[in-house]
């Protein structure tokens, strides 16, 4: 089991504003122990950073590419990150 660190930048596309998928998100970030933000984007997609073990944030990952019951996740980009997500903890941004 691997505790490297990993830090990835997404953005999700589909139907995914106006369904609790950032709520439904940060729950998932959470029971992952994933650090990090989500936010709802003016284009209606959703962008969110997490930063963790490696495995947790595969695991996050993985969640997102199915989202919350209501979602419909067309697709994912996922970008590496070099800084790991300030301070502890994830939060649902304005």
């Amino acid at each position: 089991m691997s505790t490297d660190g990993k830090t990835i930048r997404v953005v999700i596309r589909g139907r995914v504003q106006g369904v609790s998928y950032r709520a439904w998100t940060k729950k998932q970030a959470d029971r992952h122990g994933v650090a990090g933000w989500v936010r709802n984007l003016p284009d209606r997609t959703v962008e969110a950073l997490f930063s963790g073990p490696a495995e947790a944030v595969d695991a996050l990952l993985a969640a997102c590419r199915r989202g919350p019951f209501a979602a419909r996740v067309d697709g994912i980009e996922v970008s590496e990150e070099a800084e790991p997500a300030p301070g502890a903890g994830f939060n649902i941004r304005a």
